[in-house]
């Protein structure tokens, strides 16, 4: 991958959790609440601290992506969060998928711009 696309890519993926991880704690970008199996499943994720969690796990991965360090690592990590985000929009908020889509495709292009610094993983 061209160095410069990867350092775009790199950079909104970083922008982009960001963002949504300080809205977490900062709650600048009014969202509506969700409703019906959405909505417990949201509550249950607030009160277990879960989303704190992801959030805490946003925000370093952002800072990471953005400055270049430990961006293989948080972009891995920040996989099970884009994944997660699909399947709960798939399945219970398919209205407002894009936003998770638009994560998880961004992620796996950073995993792919990182793909040098996973080879000794996969090496036998």
């Amino acid at each position: 991958m061209n160095s410069k696309v990867f350092m775009v890519l790199r950079i909104l993926l970083g922008l982009f959790v960001l963002v949504f991880g300080l809205n977490k704690f900062l709650n600048f970008i009014p969202m509506e609440a969700p409703t019906g199996d959405a909505g417990a499943y949201f509550g249950a994720l607030m009160s277990s601290k879960t989303l704190t969690m992801v959030a805490i796990v946003e925000v370093v991965s952002g800072i990471a992506l953005i400055f270049n360090k430990y961006g293989a690592l948080l972009a891995l990590i920040l996989m099970s969060v884009s994944v997660n985000a699909v399947l709960f929009h798939a399945t219970l908020d398919p209205e407002n998928i894009m936003g998770a889509l638009v994560l998880l495709i961004l992620n796996v292009a950073v995993l792919i711009g990182y793909k040098d610094k996973y080879a000794p993983l996969l090496q036998q």
